[in-house]
């Protein structure tokens, strides 16, 4: 049900405690803030509302669909031991069967799950086991010189007029750009700022070392426990609630949320805004418009007016410049969309086959990239079971294209045109599976989806492009996500959305305490040097442990 319009704002003196939280969007960011609202700010479950424009939480972290008619994963994003805010909060989330908190659930996991590749590469239907860097002393001194150089002097600038061609072509670039989603024409800034957070796993890159896992998908395993502890404590979820602008008062000198305006399926009503409510803002969406296919249709490219979450940050920014400047990030879909795809199978044939080509078990190996491939595909094969409830007997694995209008090298067709049978019938081909292809494909489920904005926080941006967490003029409003601005922080995590709500939370509610500090490895000693040694093609092994 919508929530209740007209609210009125409760006549209270400036110095008390908010009366109520408004929530802009239901992914992790917007769940994240409630529970810190809670857990640090204490304020009461019943007067928080998270208003979300779908039926369902979670956002990009999710995971739907059943083994008859197929599961579906737009994607996933990585863990890893550094992710301190995540760790923080979901440390107080118990998981859905109460033996342990989600955090507990996910190190105890790890410990027994470790991922440590042996088929990262393949090319001629070959696996290649911990591959050669393959730099130069030019590239690394490259690679040295972002790591320290300040931002300001990268500006604008591409990864591509920071290296020279030959770069593109080494082992390196290849598993670092498919392990986070790298184009050459993405931002300098960006790619520095991975190569310094993730510098401590440089050492066991080429085996996927220190990447950790959930037990099932994201949904089940974070989504589904956080909302869970949200709505024990009387959280407020408005589903079906599109948000398509804010207005603003002027209250000495600064600006205040006044009314939220709603509407979803040619229905508008709006919220009156207290004025002592907080208002957070989860601004753009990577995976707005993003649109499924079947095992006989490709998906369609959808556009950024598929949803709300790009046309409201549009609309705030056109007239306030502290808001940000969207258009660096949502104008340009040919360079920030792939596809991936969801395979459920009924047989075993196919987990059998990878599971001895590659020599990892289901959940030990992480990505599996094909390095000839026209399409830059990788699919990854998790533990099963990947998702609560799934049958016995049905596997599910997950995959995805960074070069999706090339025609393939086994289906002469690009991959953004191509079904879920075509893609199958071109992983195979790879994995040199050919002659079993007519039998996997007859018990399997392929489901492609093409997401257009899935890398468009990597665009190349200038200062102020990403709007800051707490806007300079405005009281009781904060803005949350992946677009916003945190400095030293990667996009592209989980991590990062959930520390743009604790930084916003302790803001508005002036606690005093911070978010941990970002984990700076270029700082150890032990890393650097591990890493120095790594890049030379020397003692790569596994990342130095905290």
């Amino acid at each position: 049900m919508p929530v209740q319009t007209q609210m009125p704002a409760p006549n209270v003196p400036e110095h008390r405690a908010p009366a109520r939280a408004w929530l802009v969007g239901g992914g992790i960011a917007s769940m994240a803030a409630a529970a810190f609202l809670i857990r640090d700010g204490d304020m009461r479950g019943c007067d928080i509302t998270i208003l979300e424009e779908s039926d369902r939480l979670g956002g990009s972290l999710d995971g739907a669909g059943d083994a008859e008619h197929g599961y579906i994963l737009r994607g996933g994003r990585m863990l890893e031991s550094k992710y301190v805010c995540t760790f923080d909060l979901f440390d107080s989330i118990p998981t859905l069967d109460g033996k342990s908190t989600v955090t507990a659930e996910i190190l105890n996991w790890n410990k027994m799950m470790l991922t440590s590749s042996q088929a990262r590469l393949v090319r001629h239907a070959a696996r290649e086991t911990d591959p050669a860097f393959g730099l130069t002393e030019r590239h690394i001194l490259t690679i040295e010189r972002l790591a320290i150089e300040p931002e300001a002097l990268l500006a604008e600038t591409t990864i591509a007029d920071q290296f020279e061609p030959g770069f593109f072509q080494t082992n390196f670039w290849l598993m670092w750009r498919t392990t986070f989603a790298f184009q050459p024409w993405h931002s300098a800034v960006e790619f520095k700022r991975y190569l310094v957070r993730f510098s401590h796993m440089i050492a066991g890159f080429g085996r996927l070392k220190g990447i950790m896992r959930t037990v099932y998908n994201q949904y089940d395993s974070l989504v589904r426990p956080l909302q869970a502890w949200l709505e024990s404590r009387g959280v407020q979820f408005a589903f079906s609630t599109g948000v398509s602008d804010l207005e603003f008062t002027l209250r000495d000198d600064r600006s205040e949320v006044s009314r939220i305006i709603c509407g979803n399926h040619g229905k508008a009503w709006d919220i009156v805004v207290g004025a002592h409510d907080l208002v957070l803002v989860t601004l753009g969406s990577m995976t707005e418009g993003s649109h499924l296919g079947t095992m006989d249709a490709p998906p369609l490219l959808g556009t950024r007016n598929d949803g709300g979450a790009w046309a409201l940050w549009e609309k705030l920014a056109a007239v306030r410049p502290e808001f940000g400047r969207p258009a660096a990030f949502d104008s340009h879909v040919d360079q920030s969309k792939w596809t991936s795809f969801t395979i459920t199978l009924h047989d075993p044939l196919f987990l059998d086959r990878v599971r001895d080509f590659s020599g990892n078990m289901p959940g030990e190996g992480g990505l599996i990239t094909f390095a000839q491939s026209n399409w830059l595909a990788s699919i990854v094969i998790p533990h099963q079971p990947h998702f609560l409830g799934q049958p016995a007997g049905v596997s599910v694995c997950w995959g995805y294209g960074l070069t999706v209008d090339a025609p393939g090298n086994f289906v002469k067709k690009p991959m953004a045109q191509c079904s879920g049978r075509e893609i199958m019938t071109e992983i195979l081909g790879h994995l040199g599976f050919v002659d079993d292809t007519a039998a996997i494909l007859g018990s399997a489920i392929c489901i492609p989806c093409m997401m257009p904005f899935i890398t468009s926080q990597f665009m190349p941006r200038r200062a102020g492009d990403r709007p800051s967490v707490m806007p300079a003029g405005y009281r009781h409003l904060a803005l949350l996500g992946q677009y916003c601005e945190l400095p030293d922080d990667v996009v592209f995590t989980v991590e990062y959305s959930v520390r743009s709500a604790q930084t916003a939370v302790y803001a508005l509610l002036d606690l005093a305490r911070k978010p941990p500090a970002v984990y700076r490895g270029m700082f150890d000693a032990r890393v650097l040097a591990r890493a120095f040694m790594a890049l030379h093609g020397l003692g790569r092994d596994e990342p130095v442990a905290a």
